[in-house]
């Protein structure tokens, strides 16, 4: 395993979905309220040294609906209540970190994420969030196609399945950057 050292300059904490409706479900194999507790962490951390600190959030009731064999919700239920979008509190997002919000798994599509990331000369990216196969894994794929390195913050995630995080894990993140625990992050942090 290589030694991870961050740049803040260089560097951007990404955080996925850390909102009402999606921290409010069973998790596995870390409880939501530990993940948004490591990520409030790192963000803090983050912020205090320079680096960049977003937030992502999914607009639930204007999401990209598919034809799709197992739809994530009802197509025929009203609307989410607008609080479901919005991320929790516990997050610990401040005035001045970026906010983007997506209507698909994703943040990069239909999203000006890539030109925030850009602008900012980041190259690192730091991923946490819910949920890891989801919104994080779907993250992780287009940011490794655009170019940017990426370090994935295991206990920084979870997701609605142990087994469906632990083949994340172990499968696909360790192709696609640097696994490390939050811990890890932190110590890495120059």
């Amino acid at each position: 395993m290589l030694d991870l050292v961050l740049q803040p300059r260089t560097t951007a904490l990404i955080l996925i979905d850390l909102q009402q409706a999606i921290v409010g479900r069973q998790t596995a194999p870390h409880s939501a309220a530990d993940v948004v507790k490591r990520s409030a962490a790192l963000a803090t951390a983050f912020r205090a040294k320079g680096a960049t600190v977003i937030y992502v959030r999914v607009d639930l009731a204007d999401m990209l609906t598919l034809p799709v064999d197992s739809p994530t919700r009802d197509p025929n239920a009203p609307p989410p209540p607008a609080a479901a979008s919005e991320l929790v509190a516990e997050a610990g997002a401040h005035p001045g970190d970026l906010v983007i919000t997506k209507r698909q798994w994703g943040a990069f599509f239909g999203t000006d994420l890539e030109e925030q990331l850009r602008r900012r000369g980041i190259r690192t990216v730091v991923l946490g969030g819910i949920a890891t196969n989801f919104g994080v894994e779907s993250t992780a794929r287009a940011a490794a196609g655009l170019g940017f390195e990426l370090v994935l913050a295991e206990d920084a995630t979870t997701t609605f399945s142990a087994e469906a995080h632990r083949f994340a894990y172990e499968n696909i993140f360790p192709r696609l950057g640097r696994v490390r625990s939050t811990e890890q992050v932190l110590a890495s942090l120059e």
